[in-house]
């Protein structure tokens, strides 16, 4: 049986679960202006992955790899949450959510790392006048945060959203779309730990390095009875694997994409276009904070 595409449907799965969890990717991010990694015109065709995002990489290239996420910086500091990390924010609330899905517990995984998720809440919660609990966690950046800065030495992390991070750095996101980085930066004008004074680097999750939070994250996996898998391609795991666990364990499965992808045909429900018009209506939040 292919996946339901029935709103009303989906709606009514909602109201009777209790635990909630969202998988979220670049796809909840689009309509902010970041740009995805995969799919039509996504940033991975200009740049291999896997020749960017590696300790093995940056330790051959610190440079090219620098200027590639100070272009990313400096394109997440230009953004603003769209409509879709709003209604997420305001299905956080608890008072909100009771209206919604009486009960519930919720928590927002993602892999994203442009720091909009948490930007959102911060604004929304501000806005309702709420503190929410953070147990269970509300928000996991699995993937870690673009504005951490981490130690290639001492391992000290500090959130800094500097522009440019470092002066070296300055301008050279122009040449990110025309493919003309400087691989020649000296290292010594590269961001350094503020603490030791070494080189430093992004503070986010490299392929081949472990995710943050994975025994919280597998103990909501494993008691979660609803999945939404919001604007990701499911192509890297762990988190491609959530929402088979999720269903293997009995919960329902609902995808919110922009195209097709790899096991959709197995899901329960399933609704294509953009997020930032589909989560307002599935959360019944369309009328909810607006985005500021």
């Amino acid at each position: 049986m292919p996946p339901s595409k029935d709103l009303h449907a989906f709606k009514k799965v909602l109201s009777a679960s209790k635990n909630i969890i969202v998988v979220a990717g670049a796809g909840l991010s689009a309509a902010s202006g970041i740009p995805t990694f995969r799919g039509s015109g996504g940033m991975w065709r200009k740049y291999d992955a896997m020749s960017l995002a590696t300790p093995e990489s940056f330790a051959e290239n610190p440079s090219l790899v620098w200027q590639f996420y100070h272009y990313r910086r400096e394109s997440a500091l230009k953004a603003s949450p769209n409509a879709a990390h709003v209604a997420l924010s305001s299905f956080t609330i608890p008072k909100v959510r009771e209206r919604i899905a009486p009960g519930s517990d919720f928590t927002l995984i993602t892999q994203n790392v442009d720091g909009l998720s948490p930007r959102s809440n911060e604004q929304v919660f501000a806005q309702a006048g709420v503190t929410v609990p953070d147990t269970p966690p509300y928000l996991i950046e699995m993937h870690g945060r673009l504005f951490d800065i981490k130690c290639t030495q001492c391992d000290h992390v500090e959130f800094d959203t500097s522009s440019p991070i470092c002066e070296a750095l300055a301008g050279t996101e122009a040449l990110v779309e025309k493919k003309e980085l400087d691989a020649n930066i000296p290292i010594e004008n590269l961001p350094r730990c503020r603490k030791c004074g070494s080189l430093a680097r992004p503070g986010v999750v490299w392929f081949g390095e472990v995710p943050h939070d994975m025994p919280v994250i597998d103990k909501l996996v494993e008691k979660a009875d609803l999945c939404l898998v919001i604007g990701t391609s499911s192509a890297v795991y762990p988190a491609a694997g959530y929402a088979a666990e999720v269903a293997d364990n009995g919960g329902t499965v609902a995808v919110f994409n922009f195209e097709r992808t790899p096991g959709d045909e197995d899901v329960d429900f399933l609704f294509l276009g953009g997020c930032e018009e589909w989560l307002p209506k599935a959360l019944s939040l369309a009328e909810e904070v607006p985005v500021s």
